[in-house]
């Protein structure tokens, strides 16, 4: 083998050598580059709707999941849960749902789909407190009537009931907001987005 051939050999395996880093390391500085083009997991989870499974969510218990940022309270009612609403109505400013605190087809006496099923943004309508929930029966909350149990938010004490409705002469001057929202199945809800109607 000649001295040329050596050196050509050598300057080749160096080019193609060095083009391969150089497209490996293009490629590194590309990807962070289009990735920073997409939107983030965060940007994407302020609008997008969310597919929540309550196939395990029993009778009388609560879940939360997030939605634009908010929490979004989805509670699975006993029948003493839904007893509990017309015996309220006197006691509620809103009894009715008049005012747009829910997407039309929930405007009802249960402020839902199913009865059920409760979902509602839980931020008090105050000054967006969350509220806790009161489940126990009995205890007086600073109300004029008995505690039927609900909500009450420890900020500044306005009490909701197991359709989110606000209690009168309380701070928050509204219901709790239901979302928009559709069930996809017997398990499964999608908040946010209402495509269906219901």
């Amino acid at each position: 083998m000649s001295n040329e051939c050596k050196v050509d050999c050598g300057r080749r395996r160096l080019v193609v050598a060095t083009a391969a880093v150089g497209g490996v390391g293009a490629i590194a500085a590309l990807v962070p580059f289009l990735s920073s083009m997409l939107p983030s997991e965060r940007a994407r989870a302020a609008g997008a709707p969310v597919e929540v499974d309550i196939g395990s969510l029993e009778p009388g218990q609560m879940m939360t999941v997030e939605w634009r940022g908010r929490p979004v309270w989805i509670i699975n009612r006993t029948a003493s849960m839904l007893e509990t609403l017309p015996k309220l109505d006197e006691s509620v400013a809103d009894p009715k749902s008049e005012k747009n605190m829910q997407p039309a087809y929930c405007k009802n006496e249960t402020r839902s789909i199913k009865p059920e099923y409760m979902v509602v943004v839980g931020i008090c309508t105050h000054l967006g407190c969350s509220p806790s929930a009161k489940f126990k029966k009995g205890s007086d909350e600073g109300m004029d009537v008995a505690w039927l149990g609900g909500f009450l938010c420890p900020c500044h004490g306005s009490t909701f009931d197991f359709a989110g409705r606000v209690f009168k002469n309380k701070p928050a001057p509204d219901n709790l907001e239901v979302p928009p929202h559709v069930y996809l199945s017997d398990k499964r809800i999608l908040i946010g987005e209402d495509k269906k109607g219901a």
